[in-house]
């Protein structure tokens, strides 16, 4: 199978603003969360409580989320000014 593989380069990868993304959809998930928990009877009655806990997952993860590209566009823009 390995024959039928093209062989050529990887595209560049995107570049936006990558923060502002990150930072963007952790405020979503919060958000969500804060307006799903006034239902969380409704939800735990209804074993739908896992959506709760999903929104405050995505929430704590895009704080993970935001530390790392911030420091990665730290990094880039470090590498660019020392002429890399």
């Amino acid at each position: 199978m390995a024959k039928w593989t093209p062989k050529h380069e990887a595209p560049e990868p995107l570049e936006g603003p990558v923060v502002a993304t990150i930072t963007g959809g952790t405020i979503l998930w919060f958000a969500l969360f804060l307006v799903q928990l006034p239902f969380y009877g409704w939800f735990d009655d209804h074993g739908h409580l896992w959506w709760l806990w999903t929104c405050l997952a995505g929430g704590g993860l895009g704080f993970i989320g935001i530390w790392y590209v911030r420091r990665r566009d730290a990094a880039i823009k470090r590498g660019a000014a020392d002429g890399e």
